[in-house]
Order: structure tokens, then sequence, then C-alpha cells
């Protein structure tokens, strides 16, 4: 975990006047004080002008907004910045065009060891297309070439990278001419990633923090494991977030710990929790979430890596070691071998534990009335992407592809989340989706399945809020007084409050409401442009030419 100290911070006092600042401490507020890495003091610009004569910088905001800084609580954040410093496939739509991707990619690279790429989606391919092995060894000049799909959870790649791992034929998921899944895709996996340099690494990790920082976000939820990443990744990750000035990074690990003992290591790698990507099941683009029936497009009901009595023994040493505890499940069998697994854990610890542990659950697409109130019950955190829904969602998107239109209507149901009390994180997980936080807010707000939508109000607290207390934080991402300065100032249209159904006013700038305004998020509209990125008092970014 990353966490700056005041002597870190600037300590000089700011006063931000002239705008609007999105407060609950005074939904009219246009001006802030910000003290020694915290916010002092907001209210209005006739008040302002009693700090005006004791500060130290005034900063006028021309009418612009200032928001909380944006929390992103899943990110793989390497991957991210090799994506955005390397080849990106998910503008290709076709084999044909991936495939001359990849060969412009291996020209530019010449020294690199291995090629690598993101972001290919056949599923949005016309016809019956693929990627065979021939021709990505041609494509990438005989080189190691690893493309993981959209998702992350299959790849396809060159028979060099496949000779840098002995007896990958044998594994669970290999196929002769078909994307790689399951253990042979971790293997392959860790040989690619094992062939990145020092240098690239830590020039992918800044690209990924600076590009955040230029987003608004201040701060990320790294989640990293052994079957995603390596542990000099993650600890050289956290030491660059701590030591230079950008986006906090809190870690999460995702390894099974039994005692003590693992918990310790798990702490000594940096981690606030054994959580994140531990995986229960895959993902449904690559046919490899756990179902209770089987896929639409498919004979199977996808793959389950760990049962309910795993997911019990994790909830209790995590929660026995004072540990967060989670897991990535998006099937409804996974979800319910979660609910069953916790549950199982608060027998034996108590309720009140599970509960203060704050454990969490990364996806959770596929939902049940009764996997929902389980989550309520057992204070569980749904850490989830609206990007996927606008990605995958509709009558002819992915899901319906998988799952039927039926089932594929009652996934990411975020109203019955929050109507029942489950507490909401909200993330990207890029590079599966991008990191894109207000194009997030408007996808929970304008949701593909109308009775899932949430206040505009309700999602902005979600990537705000919610990512902190998804960590244990109560007191921040939000601005009032003694929050940290976390704070992003955004050019924007004039700001609305919005609400999820149509059978109320869904505008209403009425002052009487006493609701912070925020910016108009409807599909088409321009979204707010970040002028400036402030991170325990610290600006971060600056948006050139402003």
């Amino acid at each position: 975990m990353t966490e700056r100290t005041a002597s870190q911070a600037d300590h000089r006092t700011v006063l931000l006047r002239g705008g609007d600042i999105h407060s609950p401490a005074d939904p009219f507020a246009t001006a802030m004080v910000v003290e020694r890495g915290h916010v002092a003091w907001v209210g209005s610009e006739g008040a302002a002008d009693a700090f005006a004569g004791g500060v130290d910088e005034t900063v006028d905001l021309e009418g612009a907004l200032v928001t909380p800084a944006f929390t992103d609580a899943h990110v793989h954040t390497t991957a991210t910045g090799l994506a955005l410093t390397g080849l990106d496939l998910s503008r290709a739509r076709t084999a044909a065009e991936a495939l001359a991707l990849v060969r412009t990619h291996a020209t530019a690279r010449p020294g690199d060891k291995v090629l690598l790429g993101h972001g290919w989606d056949a599923a949005r391919w016309t016809g019956e297309q693929s990627l065979s092995r021939r021709a990505l060894d041609e494509a990438s000049g005989g080189r190691p070439l690893y493309l993981p799909r959209i998702d992350v959870h299959s790849a396809v790649v060159s028979t060099a990278l496949l000779d840098l791992v002995p007896g990958v034929t044998e594994l669970a998921g290999y196929r002769p001419d078909a994307p790689l899944t399951g253990a042979a895709h971790h293997a392959v996996r860790a040989a690619a990633h094992a062939a990145v340099t020092p240098v690239q690494r830590t020039e992918a990790q800044r690209a990924a923090l600076a590009h955040a920082a230029s987003l608004g976000i201040g701060a990320l939820h790294e989640c990293g494991g052994p079957e995603i990443s390596d542990e000099d990744d993650f600890t050289s990750l956290l030491k660059l977030a701590a030591d230079e000035a950008g986006p906090r990074v809190f870690g999460y690990w995702a390894e099974e710990i039994a005692h003590a003992k693992d918990a310790e290591r798990i702490r000594e790698l940096g981690a606030i929790g054994a959580a994140g990507d531990l995986f229960v099941d895959g993902s449904l683009g690559s046919h490899t979430a756990c179902l209770h029936e089987s896929y639409a497009d498919a004979l199977h009901t996808g793959t389950a890596h760990l049962d309910a009595h795993a997911v019990a023994a994790h909830v209790v040493a995590c929660t026995e070691a004072g540990l967060q505890a989670g897991f990535h499940a998006i099937g409804d069998a996974a979800v319910t071998a979660v609910v069953d697994g916790v549950r199982a854990a608060s027998e034996k610890v108590g309720l009140a534990r599970i509960r203060a542990a704050r454990h969490r659950v990364e996806h959770a697409e596929m939902l049940t009335p009764e996997t929902i109130a389980a989550f309520a019950e057992l204070g569980l955190t749904a850490s989830v992407q609206p990007a996927f829904d606008a990605a995958w969602g509709g009558e002819s998107g992915m899901y319906a592809d998988r799952l039927g239109a039926d089932r594929a209507r009652t996934l990411n149901p975020y109203a019955a989340l929050l109507r029942a009390g489950v507490p909401l994180a909200f993330g990207s997980d890029s590079p599966v989706t991008p990191l894109d936080p207000w194009g997030t807010v408007r996808a929970a707000a304008f949701h593909r399945t109308p009775e899932h939508r949430v206040s505009a109000r309700a999602a902005f607290t979600a990537h705000t809020r919610g990512g902190w207390r998804a960590i244990g934080r109560d007191d921040a991402g939000v601005l009032v007084p003694g929050a940290p300065a976390d704070y992003a100032v955004w050019r924007t249209s004039e700001l609305v409050v919005q609400a999820p159904d149509d059978r109320v006013s869904r505008w209403s700038t009425d002052p009487r409401s006493g609701t912070p305004g925020l910016p108009d998020l409807t599909p088409g509209a321009e979204l707010p442009v970040c002028l400036r990125t402030v991170v325990f008092g610290q600006t971060v970014f600056v948006r050139p030419n402003e």
C-alpha cells in the first residue's frame, strides 16, 4: 500500500474559488481551502473572502468543477501500461487486421525479447475468424508473441513462446491451434512476463499511472497475484507509486492463505489483502465463467477453480489474521460458491467479524436475488465494472451470445445491489476495459438493461467514496473538512441532477433539492475534461496549455 505522509505533501495552504465544489458539506459550495494535504474548509464565495489574506496561493477556478478524485477499484497496472506503450488490438475488426498490426509492431520493436499485445475480441469480428498459430508465427517473425483475449482469460501465442514453456502441451487448457486457457494460459503468460525487462516494466507502470492521473483518478487498486503477474512486478509498482508523485496505489495479492504465516507474507509484499483476482472461475467471453446451467453456445458450464470449502478456508484464515479476503467470481455457480463459503466461514468465526473485515468479490456479474441478499447479510463489497455492460450487454451483445437473451438481461444488477444495501466499488479491470471514470459512471446510469440503472449520483459515489470504503476507509473520497485532499478539476457543461427512472423527472436543477449537481452524462453528451489532479494536496497532473 502507498500512503503519502504529511512530510511528502505540499504544505502550502491553497484557496480554490470561483467554481463548483462537489461536496455534501455544502451542496452550493464555490470555494475550498486545502491545508497540509487535507480539506480544511468548503463554503460560499462570500465566506472565502475571510480566508484570502491568510493562504499561500489562491486558485481562480474560472467556473470549473471540483470533485473528489476517482478511485479505480480494479486495475492491472503494468498490463495497462504495456497496452498503452505496446500493441493494442482492440481496434482490429478482422483477424487480418489484427495480424497486420502484429507485423507493424514487430517491425517497430526489433529489440524486444517478447512481443506483447492485448485487446483482440473475435466475438466482434464478422463470420468465423481466428488467429492461427502459423499466421502468428509469420506475423511475429518467429519471435515469442503473447496476445491475450480482451478478457485476459485466454490467449493466442506463437510457437516461439510455447518453446519457452517445457511441457506446456500436457497442461490443462492447451489446444494445438486455439486460444489457450487454464493452466496452459497461466504458464505462457508467466513466460511472457518473465521476458519483460525491468526497464520495460517501469516504463509501462509510469505510463499507466500518468494516464490515470490525466483522467482524474487519484487512487488505484492493483490486483496482482501469482497467476496474473509476479512478486517483482507487484512490489516494484508499489515502490514506484510511493516514491513518485501520482495516484495512490493499494495492492491486493491473489493467493490462498491457510494460516498466520501466509498472511504475514502477504503483508510483507505490501498488500492490504489476499484478494482481487483469486479465481473462483474465469470469464464469459472465454467460456470459462462457471455456470449452473450450460452456455447457450457451448455444451458445458465453464471452469471452477475454487469450491465453497476452499473459499471458507481462505476467508477464515484471512479474518483471523485481520486481512481482507476477496475473490474473482463471474458466473452464477462461482458466485454461489463464494456466498456458501463465506457463510460457512461466518459460522466458524462469527458473522460480526466477517462483516467487519469487508471482504470483497470482483466482477460478480451473474447474481440472483438470493446471492444479492447474501452479499448484504455477509457485508461483502461488490467490486464491479459497469463498462462490461456497455461493451457486452444488450440484446445482441456477447452476454446474449453466451447465455441467451433471458439470462443476459439479469447481469450486473446494480440497482438491486444498492437497494439491498450492498456496498459498490467501481473499477475498469483495465486493460480489459479502459480507464475511463466518467464513462464508467455513464455506463451505470445508462445500463443497457433499464431496471439495473442507478442514479448518476450513486454511480459517482461508487467510483469515488466506494473505492475507499472497499479498503476500509470511510474518511476519504469525499470533499469535506478533514478528508484527504484528493481531488480533480474539470471543464464541463452545466451541472444537473439525474434520476435513474423515467417515471420521475430525469433532470432537475432546482436548488431546493440540496443535491450537488454532476455533469450531464446523457449518451452522446461530451464528457468532462480533466484540467488538474491533486493527490494529498500535491498536484500530479496539469492539462497542457490550460
